[in-house]
């Protein structure tokens, strides 16, 4: 009996034990380096007491009274188009991407975890809205001329000007570039044939001028040619004329 209550007991441990593990690995998260968990609860209290927040580590969330949450913080890439009106009166459509994520301080994970944590497709639509008005918004301050030759510092404006309104939602741009710019009349057509047939003058003035360059080069080869030509001629006349007077009568 003795021997059967100690295997009992040992069976028992056994189980406990292996509960125990199961519990503590159930407890052990880890996030990806492309990842941020949020631990709330009991004890669970960070910098602001909203929270811990642990980035691309590890921590113990105690069962129960703590709960872990995962935020991702990989890069989304955002497409935006909007129709817009440059300063001078032209109606645009515009394309743009952008590549948005969220920050990888403590400060921005918390951010976007209470705007975003339950409904994290909804960072897309949200940079999306940011930076469709903002582009709709500086495409009104500059004329088609500023928009078509720097798309650069257009592109860079637009950036800066959305960054505050996303970076309040824990939100970083890292980078955003024009892809196109049309018009529905043929404003930039036409405002493009000026620059096309000064291209197309200078190229022929080039060739024109590389013609007469080609031809003057082949002409004085030519002339060199027959200059030389013209001394070997004489320099074998004179000796034929050397040849007949040696083989003479005596």
């Amino acid at each position: 009996m003795d021997l059967l209550f100690g295997a009992g007991g040992i069976g028992v441990l056994v189980i406990i034990i292996l509960i125990a593990l199961f519990v503590i690995l159930r407890s052990y998260k880890i996030a990806s380096p492309s990842e941020a968990l949020i631990i709330t609860g009991r004890n669970a209290s960070g910098a602001s007491g909203t929270g811990r927040i642990v980035i691309g580590g590890r921590s113990v969330v105690y069962p129960i009274v703590q709960k872990a949450f995962i935020l991702s913080l990989s890069s989304r890439q955002i497409s935006v188009e909007i129709d817009g009106i440059s300063i001078n009166g032209i109606a645009l459509r515009l394309r743009g991407v952008a590549q948005v994520k969220v920050g990888g301080t403590e400060d921005d994970v918390r951010k976007a975890a209470q705007r975003f944590l339950d409904q994290q497709d909804q960072i897309d639509h949200y940079s999306k809205e940011i930076l469709s008005g903002t582009l709709r918004a500086v495409v009104g301050t500059l004329t088609v001329e500023q928009i078509i030759q720097d798309r650069a510092s257009f592109a860079a404006q637009v950036q800066e000007e959305s960054a505050h309104s996303m970076n309040n939602q824990g939100l970083i741009i890292d980078t955003f570039q024009i892809s196109a710019v049309e018009d529905e009349g043929s404003y930039l057509r036409d405002w493009g044939r000026p620059q096309a047939a000064e291209v197309a003058k200078n190229a022929a003035i080039a060739e024109a001028n590389a013609g007469r360059a080609s031809a003057v080069e082949q002409a004085q080869q030519n002339e060199e040619t027959q200059k030389q030509q013209a001394l070997t001629d004489q320099a074998i006349a004179e000796q034929q004329q050397q040849l007949a007077r040696c083989a003479g009568p005596r």
